[in-house]
């Protein structure tokens, strides 16, 4: 799109024997395609491919008549009109127009009825419609970014006319993320509810698409061409052995796994700061009570991120100390080399000697390396901070084994304890209602005890009274996160109070100056004893309800029978197969490639279950490849929020 929609995949701009010449354009945005750009593309990104200016539609434009501009914007009335305008005063040179989705008929005639009217056609050179009305943050992570949707669909008193276009909007951007990854896939929903809802709908639209393509494809048209050009890059799968199979579900298939505590470095993350479109944001309060706002943006070529933030916690410390390290050898061998005592003293125009001209060539390698490993290292050294304030660790290991009895005093002890560094009492009310959903013989008396502690911290039990009624009135889903049979060779009891007991917060303290020093660029002596003792907090590896279905639907040989016979009552279409076949039972098949949609939110702790699972059984040569989305990836403390709404 920004190459005004030919391929140039392979165009090297940087190479001296490229015969491209790049074209400076305009890009214009409105806040929805903001949203979806800016999750996947920095300013060089856009730079690079000839974008010297970009700016919101509504924002006041200046008048660059020669120059070509690309519109990205969502199909709606508002935005048609500005491009009208923008066409009536020659704001552009030519324009080539782009849609997040779909332009509806009635609103693309009107679109040609007012450019004809302006006498100014000749100057439109494209309308496309892009279908990326959703939006990337991972290579296998995308949401909708429609937040609240777990209330509004869960609330009697939502209108059905918010419920049906709540539920088209859905269909539709679940619809353009189809067509992006270019094969019409099977689609299993639970019966009742949103996602049979939305199955229906999307059913019903790629039945339109396939009925549709095969005419155009009959009639020998090109859809590369004018209006609606991208609604033939799919060919309906044909010549395509395998098919995939996306699986819709409701939120409320599991509720507890929202509320949980992470030991994984990117759902800490989300958890206790805030991780939005690659951003993290840590929120930090002075001694004299300044706060102050840090912002971090994680770069698609951050390899740090990329191979670390998958992995629990200490991990990721450890690994971020081995990077600064081998970062510290390689900019000495430099050194050593060109005989300069610091990086910084090289001089970039300096051509005396070839080692001189070879460390030109690596700084601005290394340079970008030292940015990654120091961010990371600030961002762990507040998480170790954050971590110690709030007692986390003693969640998470609390949250390893609700059904034992020992836990739950534990957890009862854990309430009762007052934290004078910091306020933890929503985390007290998350592991609880944890406790709630999952273990299903709680006393009476624990329960007393429990309330009456946490109506005494002043909380709005608004939210646990909503988890109560769902618990009573819908029938939940019968699994437990089970353990996974690919286990951990570091596995642990995950209990507190073992033998291996671990004084947490002079751990804490003593590691988290031992980041703050290393940020400084100083390393006094090896994390490796303290790393040691937070490997035992490491949980055994357990299966997430939503990765028992999905093993279930893709590889029902492995998967308990308790799974196969929740997915077997699933809901079968096939959009490829004439109309009512997807009545009839379907057989059991195994699946190479899925996409997990869970309407009403999600978070990183399913997604990363998800990949733990399918990386496992990649390992015996099966390849899964499982793709998480939801309506919007959202923190416990959002989603709390939303049922203390419902509870209200």
């Amino acid at each position: 799109m920004l190459s005004l929609n030919t391929d140039k995949d392979n165009l090297n701009l940087d190479s001296s024997t490229n015969e491209e010449e790049l074209i400076w354009k305009v890009l214009v945005l409105d806040q929805r395609s903001t949203a979806i750009v800016s999750s996947v593309l920095r300013v060089n990104d856009l730079l690079g491919c000839g974008i010297t200016i970009h700016s919101l539609i509504t924002a006041k434009r200046a008048a660059l008549p020669e120059v070509p501009v690309i519109y990205f914007l969502e199909p709606t009335p508002e935005n048609i009109a500005k491009i009208i305008t923008d066409l009536e005063k020659d704001q552009y040179g030519d324009f080539y127009i782009n849609f997040t989705s779909s332009l509806g008929r009635a609103l693309l005639e009107d679109f040609a009825k007012k450019v004809a009217m302006t006498g100014k056609s000749f100057k439109i050179k494209q309308v496309f419609d892009q279908y990326l009305d959703f939006i990337v943050t991972e290579v296998d992570l995308f949401s909708l970014d429609l937040p609240k949707l777990y209330s509004k669909f869960n609330n009697p008193s939502t209108p059905e006319d918010d419920i049906t276009i709540a539920a088209d909007k859905i269909a539709n951007s679940l619809f353009a993320t189809i067509m992006t990854m270019g094969s019409i896939p099977i689609i299993r929903c639970p019966r009742g509810g949103p996602a049979e809802l939305i199955g229906q709908r999307l059913d019903q639209k790629l039945r339109d698409h396939v009925i549709n393509t095969k005419y155009q494809s009959n009639s020998h048209s090109n859809g590369n061409n004018g209006v609606n050009g991208n609604t033939n890059i799919m060919d309906s799968g044909a010549g395509k052995n395998e098919r995939s199979v996306l699986v819709l579900l409701d939120r409320n298939m599991d509720l507890a796994s929202m509320f949980a505590h992470s030991w994984i470095y990117q759902c800490m993350v989300s958890d206790v700061f805030n991780l939005d479109r690659n951003t993290i944001t840590i929120k930090s309060v002075d001694k004299e009570g300044k706060e102050t706002i840090s912002k971090y943006d994680i770069d698609p070529r951050d390899f740090f991120w990329a191979s670390s933030s998958v992995l629990p916690f200490p991990d990721a410390v450890e690994n971020v100390e081995k990077e600064l390290e081998k970062y510290k050898q390689e900019a000495q061998e430099l050194t050593n080399r060109t005989g300069i005592s610091k990086l910084q003293d090289i001089d970039p125009n300096s051509s005396d000697t070839l080692h001189i001209q070879q460390a030109v060539k690596a700084l601005p390698e290394l340079t970008a390396r030292k940015a990654i490993i120091d961010m990371h290292m600030k961002v762990l050294a507040a998480l170790l901070t954050e971590l110690e304030t709030k007692s986390l660790d003693s969640f998470f290991e609390i949250e390893q084994d609700l059904n034992d009895v020992k836990v739950q005093k534990q957890f009862l002890e854990l309430l009762k304890s007052s934290n004078n560094k910091g306020d933890n009492s929503i985390d007290k009310l998350r592991t609880y209602i944890m406790i709630y959903l999952q273990v299903d013989d709680l006393s009476s008396s624990f329960i007393q005890e429990c309330e009456k502690i946490l109506e005494e911290l002043n909380l709005d039990l608004s939210s646990l009274k909503y988890i109560k009624n769902v618990k009573q009135f819908l029938k939940m889903s019968s699994f437990q996160p089970s353990t996974s049979n690919h286990s951990n060779s570091n596995k642990s009891s995950g209990v507190i109070g073992s033998n291996d007991e671990i004084n947490s917060s002079a751990l804490f303290n003593s590691l988290s100056s031992k980041l703050y020093g290393l940020t400084d660029g100083r390393i006094s002596e090896g994390v490796g004893s303290l790393i040691t003792g937070l490997r035992k907090l490491l949980p055994e590896k357990k299966q997430l309800p939503i990765t028992n279905v999905i093993e279930a639907i893709m590889n029902p040989q492995e998967a308990t029978q308790e799974s196969i016979n929740l997915t077997d009552d699933y809901l079968y279409f096939d959009p490829r197969m004439t109309r009512g076949s997807h009545s009839k039972p379907p057989r059991r098949q195994q699946f190479l490639e899925a996409v997990v949609f869970v309407v009403g939110g999600g978070n990183y702790l399913e997604y990363q279950n998800l990949q733990e699972w399918s990386n496992s059984t990649n390992s015996n040569g099966n390849n899964k490849l499982v793709v998480y989305g939801s309506t919007s990836i959202i923190t416990a403390n959002e989603f709390l929020e939303e049922c203390k709404e419902l509870g209200s």
